[in-house]
């Protein structure tokens, strides 16, 4: 039996290796709606499956190493300084790949998993509903069986990436007698499938990452069902784990810099230097405070992994790290505006201080809010399902589907 490497033997290898074939990490990074970047990042993918550096967390069946997430921490420390394709971390690995993993069956898994690691997919999710909200099992997209397939129908929403995906993993309504939470059935379904339209939407700052999807009369096999047909909340519920974990940084599936997490505060104190401000007391302990947060952040995702893991606390935890990202993302941008005053809205290219993408990010805050699910969710899902307090009061709890007022 060959013994497995060290956490310590991999990360040496690893640091040799990605200074001979990865280019330097780009200043700002690409834009996440430009087509080049998905087909960089697909490149970018390859190279890591090709040099034995892909999926270092996956089982070795499926095309991964089957290391540990010591393994995978390690490579990420040593894959900072370098370019990687951090637009296939959040969703299609940490979160889609990972899901798949838990939920797939045999075939699937080996069909899409490797094609996954070396580049070949790229997967999103199909969860929001333009009328759903935070109240996901409320949706109203349908799956009516047809002898041995499945007809879809509906619409989905706010599905980063989708444009540039080739596989979605779609929860809809399959049984409407029965109440929101037990008629729900996921699947895995082709973007390119004829009856699907995904429609790019422009946000406040320019981007067009998000996407609405329609599909009209979305023809699936039977073999497009992950996990069990009317056990759609029990798969959801497995992806929305994995979705916590990324956001909250604790997912042992993603590699490289971790931005969504608040970025790291040597940026603020680059910035504040080199606009001549490190000179001002406020300045120095905003960065004093942004860094002790990051701190904060790093030990926190350790010591809720480590719970999770061992029993000490349930899946559910997930939400407390993903909870406080979303709030040091918010003080992270909230202090690199003070620090660049004015210049945060007028970048010049050339600039001493790199403010380029300042007050993009201020713009962008909003979404730490809402992305792996609301933090108002989180906060409930934290006081009921790790603290054990009670659950709010419904209206439509027990009642089926359609029997529940809709429309109003």
């Amino acid at each position: 039996m060959t013994a497995i490497e060290t956490v310590e033997e991999f990360r040496t290898r690893a640091r040799t290796w990605l200074k001979e074939h990865m280019p330097p990490a780009p200043s700002p990074l690409p834009a996440s709606d430009e087509e080049f970047a998905w087909d960089r990042a697909r490149e970018l993918q390859r190279l890591l499956h090709d040099g034995g550096f892909a999926g270092i967390c996956f089982p070795t069946e499926y095309g991964g190493l089957g290391l540990t997430a010591d393994h995978q921490r390690a490579f990420t420390e040593e894959s900072l300084p370098y370019e990687m394709p951090l637009l296939l971390n959040v969703p299609t690995l940490s979160i889609c790949a990972a899901s798949l993993l838990d939920l797939g069956s045999e075939e699937q898994k080996r069909a899409h998993l490797p094609a996954v690691l070396r580049g070949e997919e790229i997967m999103v999710q199909f969860l929001s509903e333009p009328r759903g909200g935070s109240d996901l099992a409320g949706l109203t997209s349908r799956a009516d069986r047809d002898g041995d397939q499945w007809i879809l129908n509906g619409s989905k929403i706010w599905s980063s990436g989708a444009y540039a995906a080739d596989y979605g993993l779609c929860l809809a309504r399959t049984d409407w007698s029965v109440p929101k939470h037990q008629g729900l059935t996921l699947f895995l379904v082709p973007v390119h499938a004829e009856g699907v339209t995904v429609q790019r939407i422009k946000q406040v700052t320019g981007s067009t990452e998000f996407c609405q999807e329609f599909f009209d009369d979305v023809v699936l096999p039977a073999d497009a069902v992950v996990g069990q047909v009317d056990g759609g909340w029990e798969a959801a519920s497995r992806l929305l784990f994995h979705e916590r974990a990324a956001l909250g940084g604790a997912s042992p599936y993603s590699s490289g810099a971790r931005p969504y997490l608040g970025g790291e505060a040597d940026r603020l104190f680059d910035m504040a230097k080199a606009m001549g401000r490190l000179s001002n007391s406020g300045v120095r302990e905003d960065i004093g405070e942004a860094r002790a947060m990051n701190v904060v952040r790093d030990q926190l995702i350790a010591h809720v992994t480590q719970a999770i893991t061992t029993g000490a606390l349930p899946p559910a935890a997930g939400a407390i790290p993903r909870l406080f990202s979303a709030e040091n993302g918010w003080l992270q941008t909230d202090t690199a505006l003070r620090i660049a005053g004015a210049d945060g809205a007028t970048y010049t290219p050339g600039a001493a201080a790199d403010t380029e993408t300042v007050g993009l990010d201020y713009l962008f805050r909003a979404a730490w809010s809402l992305a792996g699910g609301s933090t108002e969710i989180a906060r409930n899902v934290i006081s009921e399902r790790v603290l054990g307090m009670p659950r709010e009061a419904t209206g439509d709890r027990d009642v089926p589907f359609d029997q529940v007022p809709h429309g109003r």
